[in-house]
């Protein structure tokens, strides 16, 4: 398949298919639980969420440990990881899954929650304000963007690949964009936190007001 940028077909294939082990443990879940069971307690009633770039459902497996009531979507790039997404029995085979690009999918329904972790760092920048759009046209109420912040933009290596990682104020940038939305809260995960790490990201919830 041929994608628009070179970040689209870095992820869909082999360097994609090696995230998953990387992505697939114990200790993930239990951080991903310690970091949404803090986002939910600050939210309202959600009965929907899907997020953007899921890889095998991580994080989604997390909040619906914790709202097992909650219906879940996902869009993800990866056909590999798609497949165990969707192919997962603790979802029983009731997650609905966009096996494509983030860059080609369009908001066909919104969401009480949408969610967006460690991937708005790997999309190309000149995309950015596309992305942003198709989350907030995805969302009824909340919108969670969990990335790695830097005030400035700034490209890094990542794991010996250029143009491959790409920090700023993703949520700021957002905001600015669309002034309807507020900072509900804010928190910074470390990676040596004793019971929950997370890799030195920062989550971000906004709400439609």
């Amino acid at each position: 398949m041929a994608y628009k940028t070179e970040q689209e077909e870095f992820w869909s294939g082999e360097f994609g298919d090696a995230y998953i082990e990387r992505n697939d443990s114990t200790q993930l879940l239990a951080g991903n639980i310690g970091v949404f069971s803090e986002i939910i307690q600050r939210m309202n009633k959600i009965d929907s969420v899907i997020e953007f770039g899921s890889n095998i459902g991580m994080n989604l497996k997390a909040i619906k440990t914790l709202v097992p009531q909650i219906a879940c979507s996902a869009i993800e790039i990866n056909h590999k990881a798609a497949e165990i997404l969707k192919n997962d029995a603790f979802f029983n085979h009731e997650i609905q899954v966009y096996e494509q690009s983030i860059l080609e999918y369009e908001p066909e329904k919104q969401f009480d929650f949408v969610l967006i972790k460690g991937v708005l760092i790997h999309i190309n920048p000149d995309e950015l304000q596309e992305v942003y759009r198709k989350l907030y046209e995805s969302s009824k109420r909340y919108i969670c963007i969990a990335e790695y912040y830097n005030p400035t933009p700034v490209t890094v290596q990542y794991r010996g690949n250029s143009d491959r990682l790409f920090k700023r104020d993703f949520a700021g940038e957002f905001m600015d964009k669309y002034p309807d939305t507020a900072l509900v809260d804010y928190k910074f995960n470390y990676h040596r936190d004793y019971h929950f790490p997370q890799d030195d990201s920062t989550w971000f919830l906004l709400e439609k007001r």
